[in-house]
């Protein structure tokens, strides 16, 4: 019988799921090493990254459950994930997610990564603030971001914190970065504007984190700041020119590897949503309006209630939007019409990421959880 060469072999490999690939690990020792080899990871995340293959969202369903789905396929159900924590039922939310890794805290503070494909789990070292003991009865800000930096091929996550005295000043602020490479966190050097809501999770894009933050504590408008996880550097982006004489609710997102600015409105007997895309990284004039989408029917609950697009789609003529009213809809970008997208059991409450299956690997030497592993490998004779 003739036999399959290791090339071939790894090409077929490479356009199947996480699932098959964890599966055929036990066809022999060979495969099990080029499935978990580096290269090999890299190439089939490429390709899924590609060809918009192995793309899931995952809803996040009463606090401490997780749901996937997947909104390329037909039919639309969802499936639910095994929790990394087993039934502990800790309140989670998703700070971001990159390259199929997730990173979660519950609500003891507690940061770890999961990967929901492999099902593995790393408990992130703890990190105290580096503050005096008067200053911790006031106001505090905290603002998350993760990413991958292809410069030293590391996973970071970011977290800013800044406390509020009287009067709109602050008391202190300081900015640190983990890295899932050395499995420790690191001070950076600090940042020079302000964080006025509570808790808020960066926007990947361009291999930069972003986030909405005012230039001073008195600031009525919002701006753009990114974080470049090679340098390590902040840096301000300029956004569009909007009218800014209507109320306004802004949301940053990334869509299509780009940055993408929601910007909802009341206008007459109407809310408008524009969606904006910075086609060229950092350049102003690069923005373009891909959507104003008037909604009559959210009228009543704005500005509540918001839409926020999630992707495109795989041939890039259509965006999905999801909605606090926990709907989801396909824009045609042609023809401007709205296509509902039938999901079966999905959460009445969710919060919502798109998230890719992969086989990225955590820190073997950290603190892992392994509460629901597959079996162990038996490879075949």
């Amino acid at each position: 019988m003739a036999t399959l060469s290791h090339d071939l072999a790894i090409e077929i490999l490479r356009g199947l799921s996480v699932k098959d690939l964890l599966r055929f690990q036990c066809v022999s020792k060979l495969w099990c090493s080029s499935i978990n080899d580096s290269h090999f990871i890299k190439l089939h995340l490429s390709d899924s990254l590609k060809t918009i293959t192995n793309h899931s969202l995952i809803l996040r369903k009463s606090g401490y459950d997780f749901v996937s789905v997947n909104v390329y396929d037909s039919p639309k159900t969802t499936q639910r994930l095994n929790h990394p924590l087993g039934e502990q039922k800790k309140l989670h939310k998703i700070l971001g997610s990159c390259n199929g890794l997730l990173a979660l805290i519950d609500d003891d503070n507690r940061i770890f990564l999961w990967n929901p494909s492999t099902r593995k789990s790393q408990v992130l070292p703890s990190t105290e603030i580096d503050f005096s003991s008067a200053s911790s009865f006031f106001p505090r800000s905290t603002y998350y971001g993760f990413g991958y930096d292809p410069i030293s091929d590391d996973y970071k996550l970011v977290r800013m914190v800044q406390l509020h005295g009287n009067n709109k000043g602050y008391l202190h602020s300081e900015a640190k970065v983990y890295s899932l490479r050395s499995n420790c966190w690191r001070r950076i050097k600090d940042f020079c504007f302000y964080l006025i809501l509570h808790r808020k999770f960066g926007i990947l894009a361009n291999n930069a984190l972003h986030w909405m933050v005012f230039k001073t504590p008195q600031s009525w408008k919002q701006n753009l700041v990114g974080f470049d996880l090679g340098t390590e550097e902040f840096r301000f982006l300029e956004l569009p020119d909007l009218c800014l004489d209507k109320l306004f609710c802004y949301d940053i997102k990334a869509m299509g590897g780009y940055n993408c600015l929601t910007a909802t409105f009341r206008d007459s007997n109407d809310v408008v949503a524009e969606v904006w895309i910075m086609k060229e990284y950092g350049v102003k004039e690069s923005w373009v309006k891909l959507i104003s989408w008037n909604q009559p029917h959210l009228l009543s609950c704005f500005p509540s209630v918001v839409v926020v697009p999630l992707a495109f789609s795989k041939n890039g003529d259509k965006v999905l939007f999801s909605s606090d009213v926990h709907t989801f809809v396909w824009y045609d970008l042609g023809s401007k019409k709205v296509e509902k997208v039938g999901i079966r059991d999905v959460p009445i409450i969710h919060d919502v990421d798109l998230y890719v299956q992969s086989l990225v690997p955590l820190n073997s030497n950290a603190l892992m959880i392994n509460n629901e592993m597959p079996p162990q490998v038996t490879f075949l004779p």
